[in-house]
């Protein structure tokens, strides 16, 4: 009775919300009514409102959006018989009405989402067998050897859990290849992994042929092993120690849970955060995902699989014959085939494992390629929408996460709709510069208040949109291909711990100045239109400013893909741990702390005020007590600096480890604690506000404008001082 009730208010609230969108009211009167709702939005976000405020509050920037909505569909499309200004007018308003959807799919999906779980579930005496998955494909034996060893310090009974090694890169298709080279070289990685595996006490595993890419690879794995669960790491996914006992207990609590995801925590920076030096004050792209976004999927149990840092069990993964692998993101696929089973998924909100995120952007457009193709493959092969046995909720669920990829598109139009009006005069938007101001204006700015309110402490403004253009360039390609060939994407594995040695710009950065310079040409055509059509002047003056917001996130663009230079792409990490150090054979252990860590090397303060200078290059050895039993106490490193500071010397220093069992005393000192990962984030969490969010990226976006064209006119000059040094070889 209580549910019909319910239906029947929203009912009947839904058709009062029609009833008043749809009055046929004055300009004047819609500025009043806008106001007011921007108003009380503003104040309900302002004091912070949660529960049912929360949902009044957006539900007063909603009706404005659907006012919008009402009004943009019957007042502002161009007549059918222009061919000319309907067709491109058409696609803008299918772009915009494509955000109006993501927006209320966002609405249904985070305006309530589920707090963050707190403590560890299962009883003491649960402790399942477990197998630990580690799939690589090319990843240097260095990295795996710190994601191996940190996956053997993980706090849990050793008889209970076996890591694994999954190497598709050492198959036998591989070793026997046509290709001499590439045979050997295979041949090579399969002893070197082998060797790496039998010191760490790791089973290493590869198969016959390379089928079916990384979905392929676990069903391998799946096949000889029996554990009762299942974790994946990717090979640069290192867990912390408290991983398994984070997560293994909540399949206690349900048997039909089959999956218990975690964030990824990433210890370096995205080529963006790099280039544009946001890492560290800013949060991450992959925070409102997995800082939000995940936890309201979680309300509809509808958080799904990503890839890695998460746990399955074994016995749902056999209702479809393991892990999906028609598309080519086959961790949402196989989500999304086990939820339609029947079976439920659960969200961690805690960082367990720290990874490293592509360092140059071409790298970066790669793997978001892959995530876009992937995503539009599951959307058109597995139609999440008429998926049966599917709640209505996760059909959404679903919906909003493959839809979302379609964001070139929309980014697209946006771009170039101003640009049919001023070098074209096409009135693709039939509305006089007031009305245009008086709807549009205030629909974007309760856009941005909508998206503060939800995302403010995950995602500043104007962000998202910068993330979106700078892939837009090269994703809509990449999107249009699979939806004219859904079977042509194929798996590629994203590269990482690359590092950049001289500043230069990016070899995919040309069409970003193209399209800069081309929005730059419209504003002077924006600027001598006001001028020759003074009786235009109202809409010239709509159109150049939008047009002018174009130009912000192109120019930002161009510090983008204006590649710093870095050595590394590794990033240290305080530690702050008790160690002794001896810097000469037989010579006195020294009182010292591991100040910071890197997964190349550390930095240690020691405490002796009178300490000679070490000589570069010399070996030492460290000693700390770990904390994960088995690994070693001490190990080789490499003196790179000493420098003397007030009460203590500091030493910069390398791994030099001699076995590869002293990676697991690397792994300690670098991931054993999950905390860290924590405060990092919460140190660079806050909500600006729309004013200074704003203020802060036009800042931001100035800076790189100037950056990004410095770099452009040292490789003019580069190229003309390269060209003429070859006329003199000639």
């Amino acid at each position: 009775m209580s549910k019909v009730i319910a239906f029947t208010l929203w009912l009947f609230v839904s058709a009062c919300v029609l009833l008043i969108i749809t009055l046929p009211v004055s300009l004047q009167t819609h500025l009043i009514a806008t106001a007011i709702s921007l108003a009380l939005l503003a104040t309900i976000k302002s004091l912070n409102g949660k529960g049912a405020w929360r949902l009044i509050g957006l539900g007063f920037g909603t009706a404005i959006v659907l006012r919008y909505v009402y009004w943009r569909t019957t007042s502002t499309l161009p007549p059918v018989n222009q061919l000319e200004n309907f067709i491109p007018g058409f696609l803008l308003y299918l772009a915009e009405m494509y955000s109006v959807v993501m927006l209320a799919l966002s609405l249904v999906i985070v305006s309530m989402p589920l707090p963050s779980r707190k403590g560890r579930p299962g009883s003491p005496g649960y402790v399942p067998t477990v197998d630990v998955f580690v799939p690589t494909y090319n990843e240097d034996a260095e990295l795996l050897a710190n994601t191996l060893a940190a996956a053997k310090n993980m706090d849990y009974p050793a008889d209970r859990f076996t890591v694994w090694l999954l190497d598709d890169g050492g198959t036998v298709q591989k070793r026997n290849a046509p290709n001499g080279l590439e045979a050997q070289a295979a041949t090579r990685r399969h002893a070197e992994l082998q060797k790496l595996c039998a010191d760490l006490g790791v089973n290493y595993l590869t198969r016959e042929r390379n089928v079916h890419a990384k979905a392929g690879n676990l069903n391998n794995g799946l096949d000889h092993s029996t554990g009762e669960l299942v974790t994946v790491f990717d090979a640069d996914h290192a867990p912390a120690r408290d991983f398994l006992l984070e997560t293994v207990g909540y399949f206690e609590e349900d048997p039909r849970l089959f999956l218990v995801q975690t964030p990824h925590f990433f210890v370096n920076p995205d080529p963006i955060e790099r280039n544009l030096r946001t890492f560290e004050t800013m949060p991450s792209e992959n925070e409102m995902f997995y800082g939000i976004i995940q936890r309201g999927l979680d309300k509809w149990n509808g958080a799904f699989f990503c890839g890695s840092a998460a746990v399955l069990r074994r016995e749902a993964l056999k209702e479809t014959d393991g892990f999906s692998g028609v598309s080519i993101t086959e961790d949402c696929e196989t989500a999304l085939a086990l939820h339609s089973r029947g079976w439920n998924s659960l969200y961690v909100d805690k960082p367990l494992i720290a990874g490293l995120q592509p360092a140059t952007f071409t790298s970066f457009i790669g793997q978001r390629s892959r995530w876009a193709q992937g995503m539009m493959q599951i959307l058109i092969f597995r139609q999440p929408l008429f998926r049966r046995g599917l709640s209505f909720p996760q059909r959404l669920c679903y919906m909003s996460s493959t839809l979302f990829w379609l964001f070139p598109f929309p980014r697209t139009i946006f771009l170039f709709a101003p640009l049919f009006y001023l070098f074209f005069d096409l009135q693709i938007f039939v509305a006089s510069g007031g009305e245009f101001l008086a709807y549009t204006a205030a629909y974007m700015l309760v856009n941005l208040m909508i998206q503060n309110f939800l995302y403010g402490s995950f995602r500043w403004p104007w962000i998202s949109e910068l993330y979106e253009y700078v892939q837009t360039v090269h994703l809509l390609p990449a999107v249009v291909s699979v939806l004219f060939n859904p079977s042509k994407p194929t798996f590629k594995v994203t590269a990482k711990d690359e590092s950049i040695s001289e500043a230069r710009l990016s070899e995919i950065s040309r069409p970003f100045f193209v399209i800069f310079f081309v929005l730059v040409i419209a504003m002077i055509f924006a600027i001598y239109r006001i001028y020759a059509e003074p009786y235009k002047a109202d809409v010239t003056l709509v159109v150049g400013g939008w047009n002018l917001l174009n130009i912000i996130f192109a120019g930002c663009a161009l510090g983008v893909v204006s590649e710093r230079g870095e050595k590394s792409a590794s990033r240290r990490i305080t530690v702050k741990r008790r160690c002794e150090l001896q810097l000469q054979e037989d010579g006195p252990w020294l009182p010292a702390t591991v100040q910071n860590v890197s997964v190349h090397g550390m930095l240690i303060n020691i405490f002796e005020k009178d300490l000679d200078v070490v000589e570069k290059g010399r070996p030492a050895i460290i000693r700390v007590d770990p904390y994960s039993p088995g690994a070693p106490s001490s190990m080789t490193i490499d003196i790179v600096r000493t420098v003397k500071q007030q009460g203590f010397t500091s030493v910069g220093c390398t791994f030099a480890p001699k076995e590869n069992i002293e990676h697991r005393l690397i792994a300690d000192l670098i991931f054993a604690n999950s905390e860290q990962w924590t405060e990092f984030q919460r140190a660079r969490r806050g909500n600006p506000g729309l004013i200074r969010g704003t203020i802060t990226f036009m800042g931001i976006a100035l800076f790189q404008t100037q950056r990004g064209l410095f770099y452009f006119m040292r490789s003019f000059r580069t190229r003309a001082r390269q060209k003429a040094a070859a006329g003199v070889a000639k």
